[in-house]
């Protein structure tokens, strides 16, 4: 067996030097049955290990309820079999551009902002955490006959805190429950966040995406010896619905690389192969100034990232550039890079055989209906990824008031007495036109994704701040919840009608008959916004304020022949097509 330490210059295995060249890849944006393949990239790009951070969210949706932790373990397998070693990084908090930063809905509905500290019911609820999954990775590590050569602490917890008595907590559980390789903290090349985030005795590490010489001088006024190390090296970056696809030149950032390996240190490469948030695990940010206060800007569903591996598993023009880099640093010749994935034969378009409103819909697989004396949020309602109708009467006679929902996070489709009257966000809360009394009002309130960087991490989701009709506010508020995971059950029970004349929302199930499986994207002309499974797969989130124009569809998803997809519009549609088209 070997043995993986930190020297005071450099790492070591089994005492001689050795440098980290790393890649971001997540296995749970990566179809199970495409890792050895991404994996084979890694390693054709010139990288010698893999990364992945572990979103708890994914696997506790609900207290004690452990799902697929395992995964975890099958990936790290995949990476021994592929060559690779493996860096661990179970968070709990992860960032990632991931659903609240990777922390279950009812750990931060329940602890606000005692979350990510002492706080000890925070605690115990990551120690629970914590000894369920780290059996996937002790057993797995170097020492053991497995690839796990380093396991990080928290992340990036200088750029929120400065619970020191946190930070040790989590690394004696870490100990205490059989980790013995190296344990490291990662943080922004800032003095306040590598004051936060750093715990004595291990080995502090930057992330930045440029300037690899400014990092380094300012992490060794922290550190003054032990390896250098860039953890996540940005070589791109991600993008928000209604914004602009982000792309990072590949020469420019090949120098940036080249810099940061002259320095001498190892590196991650965040990300070598970003995928996909399947399944509406998108996360969201607040951008604006330090404090990160601004208007919430959601994460798209691909996290293509502008990766040297692209979304769809194929080497861009950076990887060839990363992988000139890479190549001066391996004493024999690169592999060259895995035959690409078959594509879809044709084209094939999703015939349309039956509709079902959204409150039938909600009748069938959404939560009971309750009354409550103001709105409840997605928290107290148990909701993680999905949508809350929201139903309350105005009382009457009496003239129209402005409608408001004080609030709101972070966007509702607003209907009175049964007739859409507009579409509100948390910058627009307010009805253009007024409403009289009496009325019954329906809001269906969807979320976008929690934030997952900075101070407004972890806020709640719904109408948080009531229902006002002019200052009034309006009480006896009748909710009912639809999870997204209320689909993985299927939806033979929901009462199918014939397709609607007009684009009226509603969950819409059809099939696509397929000749030569393979990779495709799913194009969606003339829908707004909503979710599609395929097979019962989530592919996530379509929107047509872009700038994702398509959904990719994994190979192994697809099967010859009929195929079933529902599409869940929320807004509204023209009937358009929705087509599988190759890559």
């Amino acid at each position: 067996m070997s043995d993986f330490t930190v020297g005071e210059t450099d790492f070591l295995l089994d005492g001689r030097p050795v440098r980290l060249l790393s890649g971001a890849l997540h296995y749970f944006r990566v179809h199970e049955e495409q890792w050895g393949h991404r994996l084979a990239l890694l390693r054709a790009m010139g990288l010698n290990c893999v990364e992945t951070y572990v979103p708890w969210n994914l696997h506790e949706p609900h207290p004690g309820d452990f799902r697929d932790v395992e995964a975890l373990g099958r990936f790290l397998d995949a990476a021994r079999e592929a060559g690779l070693w493996a860096i661990v990084r179970p968070g709990p908090y992860i960032c990632a551009e991931w659903e609240n930063g990777g922390l279950p809905h009812w750990v931060t509905g329940e602890l606000g902002a005692r979350a990510r500290t002492r706080d000890e019911r925070f605690l115990r609820y990551v120690d629970r955490w914590f000894r369920r999954l780290l059996p996937e990775v002790t057993s797995r590590q170097l020492d053991r006959g497995g690839p796990v050569i380093m396991v990080q602490v928290e992340n990036e917890y200088g750029s929120y805190g400065s619970d020191a008595v946190y930070l040790a907590h989590l690394t004696d559980l870490l100990r205490a429950e059989g980790v013995t390789v190296p344990l490291v903290t990662s943080d922004g090349p800032e003095d306040h966040m590598l004051t936060g985030g750093s715990v004595p005795g291990l080995l502090a590490t930057v992330n930045f995406g440029s300037h690899a010489r400014v990092a380094f001088e300012t992490l060794r006024r922290h550190q003054p010896g032990g390896p250098l190390m860039c953890m996540e090296f940005w070589c791109g970056w991600f993008d928000h619905w209604g914004g602009e696809h982000v792309v990072r030149d590949a020469e420019d950032a090949a120098a940036a690389l080249r810099e940061i390996l002259e320095c001498g240190s190892s590196v991650n490469v965040y990300m070598a192969h970003g995928g996909t948030n399947f399944a509406g695990w998108a996360g969201a940010n607040r951008p604006g100034g330090e404090l990160h206060e601004g208007p919430l800007e959601a994460d798209v569903t691909s996290y293509d990232y502008d990766a040297p591996i692209d979304e769809y598993g194929r080497p861009t023009e950076k990887f060839w550039r990363f992988r000139e880099v890479l190549a001066a640093y391996h004493a024999d010749p690169l592999p060259e890079p895995p035959s690409a994935p078959a594509p879809l034969a044709a084209p094939a378009d999703v015939e349309r055989i039956a509709w079902a409103s959204l409150p039938a819909v909600l009748e069938t697989l959404g939560t009971p209906e309750r009354v409550h004396p103001v709105p409840p949020t997605f928290e107290e309602l148990d909701i993680a990824r999905g949508l809350v109708r929201y139903e309350v009467d105005v009382p009457g006679p009496r003239p129209p008031y402005p409608l408001t929902a004080r609030g709101l996070r972070d966007l509702a489709v607003v209907y009175v007495d049964g007739e859409r009257a507009g579409v509100l966000t948390e910058e627009e809360p307010q009805l253009k036109k007024p409403v009289a009394g009496p009325a019954r009002v329906e809001l269906w309130v969807e979320s976008l994704g929690r934030v997952n960087y900075g101070p407004r991490s972890g806020e709640p989701k719904g109408i948080t701040g009531g229902v006002l009709h002019e200052r009034q506010f309006l009480h006896g508020v009748r909710a009912r919840a639809l999870d997204l995971d209320a689909f993985e059950a299927g939806v033979d029970a929901v009462p199918f009608a014939p397709l609607p004349e007009d684009g009226t929302p509603g969950l819409y199930r059809g099939t696509v008959t397929v000749r030569g499986a393979g990779d495709a994207r799913l194009e969606l002309p003339g829908w707004t916004r909503g979710f599609v499974w395929i097979n019962g797969f989530n592919l996530g989130r379509y929107w047509s304020a872009g700038p994702q124009e398509s959904l990719y569809v994994p190979g192994p998803v697809l099967k010859e022949g009929e195929n079933e997809v529902w599409v869940l519009e929320l807004q509204e549609s023209n009937q358009g097509t929705v087509r599988l088209a190759p890559l």
